[in-house]
C-alpha cells in the first residue's frame, strides 16, 4: 500500500467550515464530476490560506499538497488544473456563495452590541478590455470589535450600493448591533431595513440628503454661536497624536430634535451628532466638520468611539485584502470567478483572524505555508 493509499483510507480530520457550505448549488452534472464540489472548496480555501494570490498558485499548491488534502477528503482524482479551476470559480452560484458564507460567519461571531461597517471596494483588475467589462465592486459587512467579515455583495459600481446595502443586510444577522454606512448609504430605506431588522445606526450625513443636512448644520451652527443654550446635548473631547500628527476631535450629541424628526420623518432617527476634527501636522492646520444621523440616544462619549470604528473596515479589511491578499493585483476576470475569489479571500482571512497566535496576519500565512499542522488547525476551527 502506498502512502497515498494509506492516506484516502484513514479517518479524515474535521472540516467544520465545509458544512455550512453543503448545500451550496453544484451546476455540475453530477455523474461527470471529479472534483467534488467540498474538495473544490477546502482546496481554494487551504491555498488562500498558505499564500496563493491567484487561481495558478491554487492549482500548483493542490499538486503539491494532495496528501495533506487527504487529510480532510478523498481527492481520488487529484486536484483540478488552473483551467478547471478558474471555470469551476466562473460558473459556481454567487449569491448562494454569499449565503453559505454568511450562515457561517454568523455562526462563528456574535454581532450583539458590536458595531458593524458596511462599506464598498472596487476590485481594480478585474475588468475585461475586451468586453468593456468595469471591475466589480464589492460591498462588505465588517464587525469592527472583532475584526470579522460578515457578509458582502456585489454591485456593478460604487454608485449602486444604494441598492446593494438593503440585500446585504438581508443576509446578516445583525439584531442589536449597530451598523455604520457613509453618507452613501443615508437613505430612508436603509435606515427602515436597519429598524426592522432590531438594529440600530449611524449614517453620515452629506448633500445626498440636501433638505436634512442644511436644517441639520444651521441648527448646530446656532445653537453652537450661543453655547448651546437652548438644547440639550453632550460633548466629549479626545486628542490623538502619532506620526508627527495631532488631531482634536469634539463630538456634539443633540438630543432634543424632536422638531426635526416632526419635518423629515425619518426611520428611527433619535440624535444628531456633529464631530468637529483639527489636524495640525507641520504647523499646518486642517479643520472639518462632519454630521450625523442616529438611532441611538447614547451620550456623546460613547457615540464618538462608534463612529471612528467605522473607519476599521479601511486598515482591517479594504488594506488587508490590497497589501496581504494582494486583491487589487488580481487577474482573475471570467464571469463570476472574480467575486467568487474576492469570497474566497475574505473566508480565508476571518479563519486567520479566529486564531490565538500573536503573529501578524503576514506571518500567520507563512506558517500556514510553512508548517502543515497549522494549517490543519486553520481548517478544522
Amino acid at each position: 500500500m502506498t502512502e497515498g493509499d494509506a492516506v484516502v483510507g484513514a479517518v479524515r480530520e474535521t472540516t467544520v467550515f465545509l458544512s455550512y457550505f453543503a448545500d451550496l448549488p453544484d451546476y455540475r452534472q453530477k455523474g461527470k464530476v471529479a472534483y467534488p464540489l467540498d474538495e473544490v472548496l477546502l482546496l481554494l480555501l487551504a491555498a488562500a490560506l498558505a499564500g496563493a494570490e491567484t487561481v495558478a498558485d491554487t492549482a500548483r499548491f493542490g499538486r503539491a499538497k494532495l496528501l495533506f488534502l487527504q487529510r480532510f477528503r478523498r481527492f481520488a482524482n487529484g486536484t483540478p488544473s488552473h483551467d478547471q479551476l478558474g471555470i469551476i470559480l466562473a460558473r459556481l452560484d454567487p449569491i448562494a456563495f454569499q449565503r453559505c458564507f454568511a450562515a457561517w460567519t454568523a455562526a462563528l461571531t456574535k454581532t450583539s452590541a458590536e458595531v458593524i461597517a458596511i462599506d464598498g471596494k472596487t476590485v481594480r483588475r478585474s475588468y475585461r478590455k475586451k468586453g468593456a467589462d468595469a471591475p466589480i465592486h464589492v460591498v462588505s459587512a465588517f464587525a469592527a470589535r472583532q475584526r470579522m467579515v460578515l457578509g458582502q455583495t456585489k454591485v456593478g459600481d460604487k454608485s449602486n450600493e444604494i441598492v446593494a446595502i438593503p440585500a446585504l443586510l438581508e443576509l446578516l444577522a445583525i439584531e442589536g448591533a449597530v451598523v455604520t454606512l457613509d453618507a452613501m448609504g443615508c437613505q430612508r430605506n436603509i435606515a427602515q431595513t436597519i429598524i426592522d431588522k432590531k438594529a440600530d445606526y449611524i449614517l453620515g450625513l452629506k448633500g445626498n440628503q440636501g433638505a436634512l443636512r442644511n436644517d441639520v448644520e444651521v441648527f448646530a451652527n446656532e445653537q453652537k454661536a450661543v453655547g448651546f443654550a437652548n438644547t440639550s446635548v453632550s460633548r466629549d473631547t479626545t486628542v490623538d497624536g502619532d506620526h508627527g500628527r495631532i488631531e482634536t476631535r469634539t463630538v456634539t450629541v443633540f438630543h432634543d430634535i424632536g422638531w426635526l424628526q416632526d419635518t423629515h420623518q425619518w426611520p428611527g432617527l433619535k440624535s444628531v451628532v456633529m464631530v468637529e476634527s483639527e489636524r495640525e501636522t507641520n504647523g499646518k492646520v486642517e479643520t472639518e466638520t462632519r454630521f450625523y444621523i442616529t438611532s441611538l440616544t447614547l451620550l456623546a462619549n460613547a457615540l464618538g468611539p462608534m463612529i471612528r470604528s467605522h473607519w476599521m473596515v479601511e486598515n482591517g479589511l479594504h488594506w488587508v485584502l490590497d497589501v496581504i491578499f494582494r486583491d487589487d493585483e488580481c487577474r482573475v476576470r471570467t464571469d463570476h470567478a472574480p467575486f467568487n475569489l474576492h469570497i474566497i479571500k475574505q473566508l480565508a482571512l476571518n479563519v486567520l483572524r479566529t486564531g490565538k497566535s500573536k503573529d501578524s496576519l503576514r506571518m500567520r500565512r507563512k506558517v500556514a505555508a510553512w508548517d502543515e499542522n497549522a494549517l490543519a488547525a486553520y481548517i478544522a476551527a
